[in-house]
């Protein structure tokens, strides 16, 4: 008798053209994998894959059979996803993955006015993705379009970050941007990573050229450097969503307003659920969420 999970394995293996891989996206032993793929094989009586050194290569059986089940297991899979919608008696949980600072600003603040309730994980880019990628959320909102099997983006909405400053740092006018750039390089700079990496996107911008300046301070969190610049730590890159209450306390101040970079973000999901109801509303809830803000 077939296992249902046999088949799931088979289509991860064939999408990632390793079992290794197929494994850490299943959550199971690569020696799992292997013995799932086995049973199927022996089961249908045919060689799936040719196996080399560095992937595995599908036979023209395995082909056809990719071709043939992957549409039955989708469509069991939707089926799956919206009887559970339809049947609940209250309403549906989603589970999003995003970054800690815009939940925090843009989602946690309207909650209640959301037609589901919620799941958050936060993390980076990359670590969101992999949990997309393992079925453990449904949804994330992302600043990176990292390319992933079985992943659709969509533009959501776009952020714009600025130069920060406590609110008695004292502004120098430039005519020359190189002394301009000097200055700032010169100041007490805190930084949300080492590589720098949305003050990297702000001097490619504006100078055209890498930043090269010491930095002060590292911190992990967005709300950990604008509370170090309320203190008068130093200056930083934040988006302009998180700065209203500092603003509005004089606690800091955005200088040279036109020194400034936006950042896209996206909605990603798996495409196989692109037509399910549910995730067409989770879609229309953010973006009318977000145009409430």
């Amino acid at each position: 008798m077939v296992d249902f999970e046999w088949y799931r394995s088979f289509i991860s293996i064939y999408k990632h053209r390793s079992v290794s891989e197929a494994a850490k996206t299943r959550l199971m032993t690569q020696p799992a994998m292997s013995q799932h793929l086995a049973a199927l094989e022996a089961e249908l009586g045919e060689t799936l894959f040719t196996r080399t050194s560095r992937k595995m290569v599908p036979t023209e059986k395995g082909k056809e059979l990719y071709t043939q089940v992957v549409p039955l297991i989708e469509a069991l899979e939707e089926a799956t996803q919206t009887f559970k919608m339809n049947t609940s008696a209250t309403a549906p949980v989603v589970r999003i993955g995003t970054a800690h600072e815009y939940f925090r600003e843009n989602l946690a603040p309207r909650l209640g006015k959301l037609p589901f309730r919620m799941i958050a994980h936060f993390g980076v880019a990359s670590h969101i993705l992999e949990l997309l990628l393992e079925e453990k959320v449904d949804i994330i909102i992302t600043s990176q379009k990292i390319s992933a099997p079985g992943i659709e983006y969509i533009h959501y909405v776009q952020e714009e970050f600025v130069l920060v400053a406590p609110y008695t740092f004292k502004e120098i006018d430039f005519e020359d941007p190189d002394q301009f750039e000097a200055w700032l390089c010169a100041q007490d700079w805190i930084s949300y990573g080492s590589d720098l990496p949305i003050i990297r996107r702000l001097w490619r911008e504006h100078f055209k050229k890498r930043p090269h300046m010491q930095i002060m301070h590292v911190l992990p969190d967005l709300h950990s450097i604008l509370a170090a610049i309320e203190h008068g730590s130093g200056i930083s890159v934040l988006p302009t969503y998180m700065l209203e209450k500092s603003l509005h306390n004089h606690q800091v101040k955005i200088i040279y307003p036109s020194f400034k970079v936006s950042n896209e973000l996206y909605l990603a999901y798996p495409i196989k659920f692109r037509n399910l109801p549910i995730v067409k509303a989770m879609i229309e809830a953010l973006r009318k969420n977000h145009d409430t803000t």
